[in-house]
């Protein structure tokens, strides 16, 4: 089993930046694909970003490309979501999730394990 705690939340103006956390425990995560995804309000939650095991390969959807970046360290059992330039429409709860397998995958339903979420709001 693998425990998922998110952190780095918050309320930011636009165009801001803020850096989400999570923290694994119970399982290393060096044997897992990591991922983000995020839920508005209203709204299903969408696959936001993904890494491999190594972290050498990223995948994205084309709302966040170029403005955020998801990183890995195994050693702390950590993964990272860096968003820059925020909009009012990132506004949502962002989950951390894990996989098993060898590929990102942006498919909501090939992860097994979830965090709890953490809110992130973004003000005009």
């Amino acid at each position: 089993q693998v425990q998922l705690v998110e952190s780095g939340g918050g309320l930011v103006q636009a165009g801001g930046s803020l850096r989400l956390s999570c923290a694994a425990s119970g399982r290393t995560i060096s044997s897992y694909v990591m991922g983000w995804f995020r839920q508005a309000p209203g709204k299903e939650r969408e696959f936001v970003a993904a890494i491999n095991w190594g972290g050498l390969s990223t995948y994205y959807a084309d709302s966040v490309k170029g403005r955020f970046t998801i990183s890995r360290d195994n050693a702390k059992n950590t993964v990272y979501l860096q968003m820059g330039s925020l909009r009012p429409d990132d506004t949502a709860v962002y989950y951390c999730a894990a996989k098993t397998g060898w590929r990102p995958s942006e498919a909501l339903l090939e992860y097994g394990y979830w965090g709890q979420g953490t809110q992130v709001t973004v003000s005009s």
